[in-house]
């Protein structure tokens, strides 16, 4: 039998708070049915993810399979590899260069316009330096912020207390 009341409204799926703002740009259509012949749709951006590695060697690679998993929740299919290669040469740059002993670095994920923003957080002192095109031997390392340099369309080094955050973005994904 059929009822003649309204249907119950559907609560939006909650936002996560974050300080950056977000445009029309940065958002995605998210369709929630009520009724079979009623379609609600709601803009709103994925959320930021973010996680803590400690000072250890296999945190390179759990970093890899986290940003792996959350480009795929985001439905994210072009330029991954891109994206997972620097987030390698980031964590391996942040594990050899810039956490100090009993510490550890963070990875962040932000949703921005058609491509992502990633960043990683170390407490680790100096910048790095800009990257410049050498000679080098194969094996030898060295390479991690010219391969960064080469592969998003942006990248950048910002100085924290304590610390610094080493970030790219990488767009039509």
């Amino acid at each position: 039998m059929r009822s003649n009341s309204p249907p119950t409204p559907v609560r939006p799926p909650s936002r996560a708070r974050t300080n950056r703002p977000y445009g029309p740009a940065h958002c995605l259509s998210v369709t929630t049915e009520r009724d079979p012949r009623h379609v609600n749709t709601e803009t709103q951006p994925p959320s930021p993810r973010e996680r803590f590695y400690r000072r250890e060697r296999r945190s390179v690679p759990a970093a890899r399979a986290f940003a792996r998993g959350t480009l795929a929740a985001w439905g994210v299919r072009g330029r991954v590899d891109d994206v997972l290669l620097c987030v390698s040469e980031l964590a391996t740059n942040a594990l050899v260069h810039g956490v100090p002993p009993g510490r550890g670095f963070l990875l962040r994920l932000v949703p921005c316009g058609d491509g992502v923003r990633v960043e990683v957080h170390d407490s680790g002192e100096g910048v790095p330096a800009v990257p410049q095109a050498d000679v080098r031997e194969p094996g030898e390392g060295g390479r991690g912020l010219l391969l960064v340099s080469e592969l998003a369309d942006k990248w950048g080094v910002g100085e924290r207390d304590p610390g610094k955050v080493v970030w790219f973005e990488v767009g039509g994904v």
